[in-house]
């Protein structure tokens, strides 16, 4: 058969349109970075433990024989837990105090969810 009778398909759309706002650059990278910060699970043990203390505080010497590892590895953890946004320090003579960033944890959730489930909606 000639090639100029041969049928000529019309090409399938290949992407569908937005129905709603992705996260912004920005948001991915703060995102990124929380979520590095609680892919460690000593991290996760400090988290956990600044949790179970009264008032979700606990100070820095309550923290290092619990997850056996040496103070500058646990001030390094809470420094990245810190910067991330999850927990806040407070200097209190020569001790530092960590506490729970409230509600910081059910922000990452509602990223997730809001941004991350769509597709499977």
């Amino acid at each position: 058969m000639p090639l100029d009778l041969l049928p000529v398909s019309t090409p399938a759309a290949c992407c569908t349109p937005a129905t709603s706002s992705a996260m912004s650059e920005q948001d991915a990278v703060q995102l990124a970075r929380t979520l590095k910060a609680l892919a460690d699970p000593a991290r996760l043990r400090l988290l956990s433990l600044i949790a179970a203390h009264d008032g979700a505080e606990a100070c820095v010497c309550d923290l290092i024989e619990p997850v056996g590892l040496s103070q500058p590895t646990v001030s390094h953890h809470l420094k990245v837990l810190t910067d991330a946004g999850l927990i806040t320090r407070d200097k209190r003579g020569v001790w530092a105090y960590f506490a729970l960033v409230p509600g910081a944890l059910e922000q990452v959730t509602r990223h997730l969810g809001t941004h991350l489930t769509r597709s499977a909606a």
